[in-house]
């Protein structure tokens, strides 16, 4: 009889361990925009200091899990470090709208039970992030605008900023460029819907994100972008909307999309992929690839996507020369990328 309990005493220690084992692993995965990037038209220095931005943004949402945190500051912590980078379209690297201005989006989406929030045009605001979640936990809204978001930012306590912290140079050179070409193709064609799409990819996309699998076993989802360059009558695109850019359900997987946002948003493309995961039953790598490479390229769509499910699975995936990216699974050291096709 002492046998058998020792037996079985040992068959319980060893589930116990397995079962702490596998609620331990946690994951995160962040990208800094897709889009023509070329390591021939990149200096050493330039590529340096992208791939240390991104490690440290990695880092940052990393030692929130490891810690035992929330999915939901793991997001917010590697989403604020590219924020207050002038290297990525989000925050101080916001590119400028036609009229000179900086107008960002934002938003988030928790995998427990798919609460979410989210802000676009707000121009006061230096972390677009901390603010789409306050909407999320502090207001019965998903989604706020404008004025709208920056009087409930002020209601919060949140301090305004003035809109210059977001100049750059190099964003104001890239406007000089798309308002030339702008203008230049709508003198001909007297179309300014065709002059838009006549824009090379560079200024239509640009945008930061992260996923993250806590070890509570709960997926969250973040997006911040500055969105598209010289971006005229409000436009907003994919990156605050819930279902196009972001994405969280801890039944499926956690997304976060960049690229050229009105395809994104008339694709439905961060929730079609956790569809296709959960009731097609197929993998993030699967999933992504699909949506990615075959329903957006054959229309034109351009861009990437990270995801993430409940078991630490990631796909980094894109359609684009290359994806500002960095990932990291419990355990396993940080994988970061720029180049390269996935």
């Amino acid at each position: 009889m002492n046998k058998l309990i020792w037996i079985a005493a040992c068959l319980l220690c060893l589930f116990s361990t397995a079962h702490a084992s596998e609620s331990a692993r946690f994951a995160i995965a962040i990208h800094g925009g897709a889009g023509t990037i070329e390591k021939s038209k990149m200096t050493p220095e330039k590529e340096a200091a992208y791939r240390a931005k991104l490690e440290e943004a990695l880092n940052a949402g990393y030692a929130v899990l490891e810690k035992g945190g929330a999915s939901l500051d793991a997001v917010v912590a590697a989403i604020n470090v590219m924020e207050d980078s002038p290297l990525f379209n989000a925050g101080r690297g916001a590119v400028y709208t036609y009229d000179g201005a900086h107008e960002l989006d934002a938003s988030i989406m928790d995998g427990r039970d798919r609460q979410a929030g989210a802000v676009a045009g707000v121009k006061h605001v230096a972390n677009p992030i901390n603010l789409a979640r306050m909407v999320m936990e502090d207001s019965p809204f998903v989604m706020l605008s404008g004025e709208g978001a920056e009087a409930f930012a002020r209601s919060r306590g949140v301090p305004m900023v003035d809109n210059k912290i977001f100049d750059t140079e190099q964003r104001r050179e890239q406007l000089d460029r798309a308002k030339e070409k702008l203008d230049r193709e709508n003198k001909q064609d007297k179309d300014y819907r065709a002059a838009v799409e006549a824009l090379p990819v560079p200024f239509r996309m640009g945008t930061v994100g992260a996923v993250a699998l806590d070890q509570q076993g709960n997926l969250a989802a973040g997006t911040s972008t500055g969105g598209m360059t010289a971006k005229r009558y409000g436009r907003i695109g994919d990156s605050p909307v819930i279902g196009a850019g972001t994405f969280a359900d801890n039944r499926s997987c956690a997304v976060s999309a960049t690229g050229h946002g009105e395809y994104f948003i008339r694709y439905n493309v961060a929730a079609d992929i956790c569809t296709r995961v959960e009731y097609q039953n197929k993998s993030v790598v699967q999933a992504a690839d699909e949506v990615i490479k075959q329903v957006l390229m054959p229309v034109g769509g351009t861009g990437g996507v990270i995801v993430l499910d409940a078991r630490g699975n990631i796909a980094l995936t894109f359609n684009t020369k290359g994806m500002y990216r960095a990932s990291r699974v419990a355990g396993q050291p940080a994988e970061v990328a720029i180049f390269g096709s996935r």
